[in-house]
């Protein structure tokens, strides 16, 4: 995921995320490693409870302790996060990494005004006065695209719109300047025009301050458009990672074939059925052995041996490129250039 001559700003290795609950132990992330530099975006894709949201709200350590068992490694700038003492994380939370929730009007308090929710942040990491609080708050209204942000500054989020609280969340989560953005599916149930403004607005930072980015989403459309690389997720566990041409144009897993098939191809023919992955995605609670993704999988039986029900295949990654799949390479060129095909433009 990362190029040789740079070193990784975010290094995760082998998290692992279990929840404990009455019915039993909820795997929620079972062995992730993936790393980030700085200026670039990491899309992570899947379907709901594959583990997404899990994964980057342990690397904010925002997770009950009491309930939640975290192993493996987090380093961020060369300072191991997990186990880190809460004070530390508060320092770090806001500041040096920041996230852009998926509900803006749930995550706003509707008891104070937006220009107050932002510059309490800004004040809580800097010591700053009000006054200069509140022109902060303005200056990041400004920037986020707020028409009037010196009027509407005083406004409560109810009086804000869709599009415009999400862009209060983000001037929140940008206004002590991250050098880590995690978001969090942040045009989800907003228009297309909408989301499209959001979407330049996040490269537009990127470029200006050299953020790194974590793109949380199901829609593979916001990927194309946004990652630069792509780590597909699947019952807790990456089964795809690779650069974003290479996971869209030439899938490796089934999993990813599967999604990618789900949805258009905008440049494609326009009588090419669209193929929906069978089934649920699994119960965390009581995960399926071997590969998760086999009892839904169109080709488990395409492997000797029942091996995808029996073994867990490894993410072999070679220059940043990886798939957990047990098919031969011969397999995958074979079993998948229907799509590759139907895809030619």
């Amino acid at each position: 995921m990362t190029s040789t001559d740079q070193q990784p700003f975010l290094s995760i290795k082998d998290l692992k995320v279990h929840f404990s609950t009455e019915d039993g132990v909820v795997k929620a992330v079972d062995g992730l490693s993936f790393d980030l530099v700085r200026g670039k975006t990491l899309g992570i894709v899947g379907e709901s409870g594959s583990g997404k949201s899990v994964t980057n709200l342990t690397i904010l350590g925002l997770h009950n302790p009491d309930s939640t068992t975290v192993e493996g490694s987090i380093v961020l700038d060369g300072d191991e996060l997990n186990g880190a003492p809460e004070k530390t994380l508060e320092k770090l939370r806001g500041n040096k990494m920041s996230m852009i929730f998926q509900d803006a009007l749930a995550s706003l308090s509707p008891y104070h005004t937006v220009g107050r929710q932002i510059g309490e942040t800004y004040r809580k990491h800097t010591g700053c006065s009000k006054k200069e609080a509140r022109d902060r708050a303005i200056e990041m209204l400004r920037r986020v695209g707020i028409p009037q942000p010196d009027v509407r500054v005083d406004d409560y989020p109810h009086q804000f719109s869709g599009g415009m609280r999400q862009r209060a969340m983000i001037a929140m989560a940008l206004v002590c300047d991250p050098e880590l953005l995690i978001a969090d599916e942040p045009t989800t149930a907003l228009d297309v025009t909408v989301q499209a403004q959001i979407m330049d607005l996040l490269k537009d930072l990127q470029q200006e301050f050299g953020t790194a980015i974590i793109f949380i989403t199901h829609d593979l459309g916001v990927i194309a458009d946004i990652a630069d690389d792509v780590l597909v997720m699947y019952g807790g566990r990456c089964v795809e990672r690779g650069t974003k041409e290479e996971v869209l144009r030439d899938p490796q897993h089934p999993y990813t074939l599967g999604l990618l098939s789900s949805m258009p191809a905008l440049d494609g023919p326009v009588d090419v059925p669209l193929s929906p992955i069978p089934g649920s995605p699994p119960s965390l609670l009581n995960p399926p052995s071997g590969c998760r993704f086999h009892p839904r999988c169109a080709f488990a039986e395409k492997v000797a041996d029942g091996l995808c029900s029996t073994e867990r295949p490894p993410l072999e990654v070679v220059d940043g490129r990886g798939s957990a799949c047990h098919l031969t390479p011969e397999q995958r060129r074979e079993l998948f250039a229907d799509f590759a095909g139907s895809r030619q433009h």
